[in-house]
C-alpha cells in the first residue's frame, strides 16, 4: 500500500499520473506536460506537493554541538530564522542524505529531509545522539508545498501580512497564512526560480490549497508534478540524493566541498575528507550539455575520445526550455575541466558533450 498525502485524491481529481515515488503515491505529471509545467514555472507559477518530505525536530541545550558533529556545515553561522543546507557524512566517506537545516534557537532546529531516506535519516541521527538532545520525526504531521517560479512571491503575498519581500533566501517566519496560524514560510526551493516553500498541519492543508488556487487565477497558477521538479532541478545542476549523491559519494567528489567547513568544527568523516582533499579526489560530478541531438539518462557510460570508459551518468534530460540535452555525472578528475570535451555512449554511438 502507497502512502497518501492530503493532496493525493486531488492529483487524481486532476487527471495526473500517479506513480511510486518513496513509497507515495505521487503526482508524475498532469495533463499539460512535463515540458510545458516546466515552463510555467520558469515563467510564472507553479505548486509543487511536496508532503512526502521528511521533517525533524532537534531540541536541547546541546542542539548546536549534535547538529556541529552530525553535519558538514557550520551550523554555529546561522542566525536565529536562517535555514542551511547541508549533509549528514555517513562515517564512510559518504551521504546518508543531504538536508536543510531552519535556526528557531540555539536549543531548537527543524531539519527538513528527503522523503526517501525518512526512516534512514531518523536511524542515522537516533544512533548519533550521545549529547542527550531530544529528537522528533514530526514527519507524519506535516503537509508541504512549493509554491515556485517569479510571479510566486506576488502571489502568496495575497495570503498573508507576513512581509514576504523581508524574508531573505533561506530564511524563514512562522506566521499565519490564508487564515491558518504558525505556518512555516521559507524562501527556498528546489527549482531556481524563486519562490517559498511553506509547511503547516495536515488537517489544514486543503484550506491552504484552496486559497492558493482561489488567488492564483489571476496569475495562471498550474500544479506541478514531480517529473517538471525534475527537469527543473537539473537545469539548475541541483543534485538529487539517490542518483547524483549518495552513501558511495563524498561531498568532495559532489562538488559540495563549499558546504565541508574543515576549519569551524569537529564533525563524522572529517578526518578521512581531510585527507581526501589534501590527497585529491579521483573523480568528480561535472555538468554537461550534448552537443548533438541526444538524451543523457542515468546509468549511461561517458568515455573519453577513444571510448574509454571514463565514468557514468547519473542524471539527464532534454531541457524543455532549449531542446540541449544535459546531464550530470562522475567522470576521473583528470577529465573533470570546464570546457572539455567528454563522450556519452548511446546505443555504440559516441555523443560528444562540452563540460560547463
Amino acid at each position: 500500500m502507497l502512502k497518501e498525502t492530503p493532496f493525493t485524491q486531488v492529483h487524481i481529481a486532476l487527471g495526473a499520473k500517479m506513480a511510486d515515488f518513496a513509497g507515495f503515491n505521487m503526482p508524475i505529471q498532469y495533463p499539460t506536460g512535463i515540458n510545458q509545467e516546466h515552463i510555467i514555472v520558469r515563467n510564472g507559477v507553479g505548486v509543487f506537493d511536496v508532503s512526502h518530505m521528511g521533517e525533524f525536530w532537534v531540541k536541547g541545550e546541546r542542539a548546536l554541538d549534535f547538529l556541529q558533529y552530525i553535519t558538514t556545515n557550520d551550523v554555529s553561522r546561522l542566525d536565529a530564522g536562517k535555514a542551511q543546507y547541508t549533509c549528514f557524512p555517513n562515517g564512510k566517506g559518504g551521504i546518508v542524505d543531504d538536508l536543510i537545516i531552519y535556526k528557531y534557537s540555539t536549543t531548537k532546529y527543524l531539519l527538513v529531509v528527503n522523503a526517501g531516506n525518512i526512516d534512514k535519516d531518523w536511524d542515522w541521527v537516533n544512533k548519533q545522539n550521545s549529547f542527550g538532545v531530544s529528537l522528533e520525526n514530526a514527519s507524519d504531521r506535516y503537509g508541504q508545498l512549493a509554491v515556485q517560479g517569479p510571479k510566486a512571491t506576488e502571489l502568496l503575498q495575497k495570503l498573508t501580512d507576513a512581509d514576504l519581500s523581508a524574508i531573505p533566501y533561506y530564511a524563514f517566519r512562522e506566521w499565519s497564512f490564508a487564515g491558518v496560524q504558525g505556518v512555516i514560510l521559507s524562501n527556498t526551493g528546489y527549482t531556481g526560480a524563486g519562490g517559498f516553500e511553506l509547511y503547516f498541519p495536515k488537517e489544514n492543508a486543503m484550506q491552504i490549497w484552496n486559497a492558493l488556487f482561489e488567488v492564483g487565477k489571476d496569475f495562471g497558477l498550474a500544479p506541478i508534478g514531480l517529473g517538471a521538479r525534475d527537469s527543473l532541478r537539473l537545469e539548475k545542476w541541483y543534485c538529487l540524493y539517490g542518483h547524483d549523491i549518495d552513501d558511495t559519494t563524498s561531498p568532495l567528489e559532489a562538488g559540495l566541498g563549499w558546504i565541508t567547513k574543515f576549519d569551524a568544527k569537529d564533525f563524522i568523516d572529517k578526518d578521512f575528507l581531510l585527507k581526501q582533499k589534501a590527497e585529491g579526489v579521483k573523480r568528480k560530478l561535472v555538468h554537461f550539455e550534448c552537443k548533438e541531438r541526444a538524451i543523457p539518462r542515468n546509468g549511461y557510460e561517458l568515455c573519453d575520445a577513444e571510448g574509454h570508459n571514463i565514468g557514468n551518468v547519473t542524471s539527464g534530460i532534454m531541457l524543455p526550455t532549449t531542446k540541449v540535452g544535459i546531464g550530470m555525472g562522475y567522470v576521473k578528475t583528470e577529465f573533470a575541466k570546464k570546457g572539455g570535451v567528454i563522450y556519452v555512449k548511446i546505443r555504440e554511438k559516441l555523443i560528444p558533450c562540452e563540460i560547463v
